[in-house]
């Protein structure tokens, strides 16, 4: 049988350049499908409509306005040929600008929001540097207040000392004048006060720099007394009746000068802690070579090996 046809010849066919992009298969296209329908279904976002409609309103007023325009045909109708409006000094070509609000306020609101902020903000700024400077006066004061006491507290010891060193001085002539006026009163089998008792209970004859320590005695006595007068006085004892009055007569004795005006003690106390215990560090060191910071007494003026006056200098 003849052939009618020629048979294909597959060795000498040629394919397409391998280069050459084909197109998106089935399985492509239906994730592009499934892609697009999923994306037209879905709700867009308050915010992406906020978007689109600047978008639009923005490309809306760039836009020139022309013959076909609405607003145009209005203003030809009027006899509006184009140009300017206005003045010629201050023509307007384009339209004004929209300004669009998105909230419930009044025109000027947001004026008066920029004032407040502004206000608060300067507000804050002075109150932050009020507390600034509040903070740094209170850290001040209080260190001060720190240094004052801690000054109040050397001071009282430093009155101590004092007079324990004028108690060690007086001890030796105190001696002899007690044993002096003891045996001129033996005799008579009475007892005589002694010096030291006698300057203790006088409160003008102690050194004004530890004439308080005195001071405070005194009071701790006078309430003594006041106390011992309540208690005697719910008491109806009248077997004790001479010596109550001995006792009281050695309480008034010993209190008496409490009512007195001290003026020099007075211009004492005036001074500040800082200011008092300088005066009582240099009383230790000029009359009895006592150094208050060392804690050690030298046996002459010169006080070798002392640092120097004051507690820095000291370490």
């Amino acid at each position: 049988m003849a052939e009618t046809e020629e048979e294909d010849d597959y060795l000498s066919m040629t394919f397409g350049d391998a280069s050459v992009t084909q197109s998106e298969t089935s399985l492509q296209r239906t994730a592009r499908l499934k892609k697009e329908a999923a994306e037209r279904g879905r709700v867009p976002s308050k915010a992406e409509l906020a978007e689109r409609q600047k978008a639009a309103r923005e490309a809306a007023l760039a836009t020139q306005i022309d013959s076909s325009n609405k607003g145009a045909k209005m203003m030809a109708k009027m006899g509006f040929k184009g140009g300017a409006l206005g003045r010629a000094d201050d023509a307007r070509t384009n339209p004004i600008d929209l300004q669009m609000k998105d909230d419930r306020g009044g025109i000027g609101m947001d004026g008066e929001k920029k004032r407040k902020v502004r206000e608060a903000a300067e507000a804050a700024d002075v109150g932050e540097k009020r507390q600034k400077v509040g903070l740094d006066e209170f850290r001040e004061r209080s260190r001060a207040e720190g240094e004052e006491k801690r000054a109040e507290g050397l001071m009282w010891g430093a009155m101590k000392v004092l007079e324990g060193l004028e108690a060690d001085e007086q001890k030796f002539d105190d001696a002899a004048q007690a044993e002096k006026d003891g045996a001129d009163h033996e005799a008579n089998g009475v007892r005589s006060e002694s010096a030291a008792e006698k300057r203790a209970n006088r409160l003008r004859d102690v050194n004004v720099l530890h004439r308080p320590l005195l001071k405070q005695r005194q009071k701790k006595e006078r309430e003594l007394k006041m106390r011992y007068d309540l208690n005697n006085s719910l008491s109806t004892r009248n077997d004790a009746a001479d010596s109550d009055e001995d006792h009281e007569a050695s309480f008034d004795r010993r209190t008496e000068d409490l009512d007195d005006e001290d003026s020099e003690l007075a211009d004492f106390e005036a001074l500040s802690p800082a200011e008092r215990l300088e005066k009582i560090v240099m009383e230790l060191r000029e009359k009895y070579h006592y150094c208050f910071w060392c804690k050690h007494r030298y046996p002459d003026a010169e006080m070798g090996g002392c640092p120097g006056l004051t507690e820095d200098e000291h370490g």
